[in-house]
């Protein structure tokens, strides 16, 4: 056995790549048998990539904690992994390196891209490649797979962003040479992704180049069971073991967050647009952010995603037709949907079965099963294997038990997301630079944004405005909303009195969500107008909207010791509304915009220390 730490390291090396972070917890957590596993069911040559590792090491984390049951609790991972090397391979086999000598400009590296990615969407593979393809496919046979792309870059520690990069399902019915077809197409199309003009640009960026990011794939098989001619799992979503998004003061964020989605965890992950997962602080699941009845069905999840066998495609469903389907005796429906009253006694009016009327709220799963104590341990779990919050993407089944049985598809450090390259909190010595800075009243995560755009609804002005000029400020922050581009560019720190969001302009600009929805983050500024103090609603008015578009929130409240809020710093700023809205010179007084990208203004926030700051660096 002394050989044992060699053949380790040489494997891990092999297989896993050279973030010391994640080989430390591969020495910890993997043995010498998994990564022979792993080894056994690779395909090529190469690293595997940073998905596919955060997901055997959750298993595997999981699996060795003497308080988890584990076999009890958690599905037996089903996994091939297609090393880097098929990537570069086909990079060479495409014409790279001839193309490559056309990038000394901008505009030769963007060109070379689209040409190259046209050879990706219609080459082939090598015959060896092809022949464990096909293996892969004989092992899986008709069950549905998941094609990942498993970046270098991805899910470790140096760099624990998400990829750029869409996942494809393969439905996997049909004649196998149909399935092959179906499977080799999916994996054109990732690797042609990263040869798009955002990913491109990214690298660009970072000042990397094509041949310093192999991709490697991971293919799973789809977590689940057929229900007609439907495929998807019974819950899917996303586990965060540190709330970013604590709305209730005495809620910990310590204990973690969920969200939860019914169907394929494309809805949990992707954020469409107008649809809503349910967001559940592992600590008091059943806590709601908002009080009205009517809100409970408008911040349900509306569609369910699924794969349809019979027409070997990805679908999109309404939630409702799903749920009133014939095989949905087959799913708990009490424990992940509540009767729409309401909406019963409507079809009853209309002769229609009232019994077909749900609303996806997943409350009896929270009040009469341990579903919430078991993803707060299981996080608590993982972040303490990795010294840091972590994010799970997880699907769960029920089988012949009311506690569903959990398939870990991701596990990643949760760090700083941003473009901006993170740093030291600075310290209170400067302050002509910061903007803001103070302890908590903030949602979102750890953040380390650069801003190139403020606007600033200024709140003495504010208050001196009439009414109808409330009104209007509201419509104008609208329009500079829209002059924000989707992928907010340029990133834009609102900033105003009292409560974003509100019905009633003597507390806060009454906007819509979607127009203030491009925003990269918004703060409300507590006010004293006189004798009343303008209170701040910290997202509640908006708060599912704030989770599902990802934007970050601030609560500032400039009286309160140990706050700085440079507000005069900020009046002395060039105004750029009218330059943007020539005719709004009116409401310039009140409404500015500042322009900030040669400031090098930086929004940080670290969600474990509980600071946030907002410092200009020039």
């Amino acid at each position: 056995m002394q050989d044992k730490p060699d053949i380790m390291d040489s494997l891990s090396h092999e297989l896993i790549g050279r973030d010391a972070e994640t080989l430390s917890l591969v020495r910890e957590y993997l043995s010498r048998e998994d990564l022979r596993e792993i080894k056994r069911r690779l395909i090529g040559t190469g690293v595997i990539g940073g998905k596919s590792v955060g997901m055997l090491l959750a298993h595997s984390i999981l699996r060795r904690d003497p308080t988890f049951e584990g076999n009890a609790e958690l599905e037996n991972h089903d996994a091939f992994y297609v090393g880097a090397d098929v990537f570069s391979a086909c990079m060479e086999q495409r014409g790279w390196p001839k193309l490559s000598r056309t990038q000394e400009t901008a505009e030769g590296y963007f060109a070379a891209a689209r040409e190259l990615k046209t050879e990706m969407l219609r080459g082939g593979f090598p015959e060896k490649i092809k022949e464990q393809f096909r293996l892969m496919l004989e092992h899986f046979g008709q069950s549905p797979m998941i094609v990942r792309p498993s970046s270098l870059r991805e899910d470790v520690f140096e760099n624990a962003s998400a990829g750029k990069f869409a996942s494809h399902f393969c439905p996997n019915q049909g004649s196998p040479e149909k399935r092959y077809q179906n499977f080799e197409t999916a994996v054109r199309k990732i690797f042609a992704s990263t040869l798009s003009e955002a990913a491109v640009a990214d690298r660009l960026q970072r000042g990397a180049s094509l041949r310093d990011e192999p991709l490697a794939l991971l293919v799973q098989k789809v977590s689940g069971s057929r229900r007609g001619d439907y495929f998807f799992p019974d819950l899917s979503g996303i586990g965060l073991s540190h709330n970013p998004f604590v709305w209730r003061r005495g809620t910990d964020p310590k204990a973690g967050l969920l969200r939860l989605v019914f169907g394929l965890g494309t809805r949990a992950v992707n954020r469409p647009e107008n649809e809503y997962a349910r967001i559940a602080a592992l600590d008091a699941p059943l806590l709601n952010p908002y009080n009205r009845p009517e809100d409970v069905k408008r911040f349900s999840q509306s569609n369910v995603d699924v794969l349809d066998l019979r027409d070997n495609a990805f679908r999109t469903i309404s939630a409702a037709e799903l749920l009133a389907g014939a095989w949905s005796t087959e799913t708990p429906l009490d424990l992940i949907a509540t009767r729409d009253r309401t909406a019963s006694e409507y079809l009853a009016s209309r002769g229609s079965p009232a019994n077909d009327a749900w609303i996806l709220t997943f409350d009896k799963l929270f009040e009469s099963t341990p579903f919430a104590k078991t993803m707060s341990r299981m996080l608590k779990n993982l972040e303490q294997a990795y010294a840091v919050p972590v994010e799970l993407e997880f699907t769960a089944n029920f089988t012949d038990q009311e506690i569903p049985k959990l398939s870990l598809l991701r596990c990643r450090p949760f760090r700083t997301k941003g473009h901006c390259r993170p740093a030291e909190l600075p310290e209170k010595n400067d302050q002509p630079t910061i903007l803001l800075q103070q302890e908590g009243n903030f949602m979102g995560g750890s953040l380390c944004q650069t801003i190139a755009r403020i606007i600033y609804v200024d709140p003495r002005g504010y208050a001196e405005s009439t009414v109808s000029e409330k009104y209007e400020i509201a419509r104008l922050t609208g329009r500079l909303n829209q002059q924000i581009e989707k992928g907010d560019q340029p990133p834009t720190l609102l900033l105003g009195p009292g409560r974003w969001g509100t019905t009633t302009p003597e507390l806060g600009v009454p906007v819509r969500f979607s127009e203030i929805n491009r925003m990269t983050a918004i703060g409300e500024i507590a006010y004293r107008d006189g004798s009343k103090t303008l209170e701040l609603s910290f997202g509640a008015h908006f708060f599912q909207d704030l989770v599902e578009r990802d934007r970050f929130y601030l609560a500032i409240y400039p009286e309160k010791e140990g706050v700085i809020f440079n507000a005069p710093w900020l009046k002395k700023q060039p105004n750029l509304l009218t330059a943007l809205l020539p005719n709004e010179t009116r409401l310039a007084k009140v409404v500015q915009v500042v322009d900030t990208r040669k400031m090098d203004l930086r929004l940080i926030s670290d969600i474990a220390t509980q600071q946030l700051i907002c410092v200009s660096r020039r």
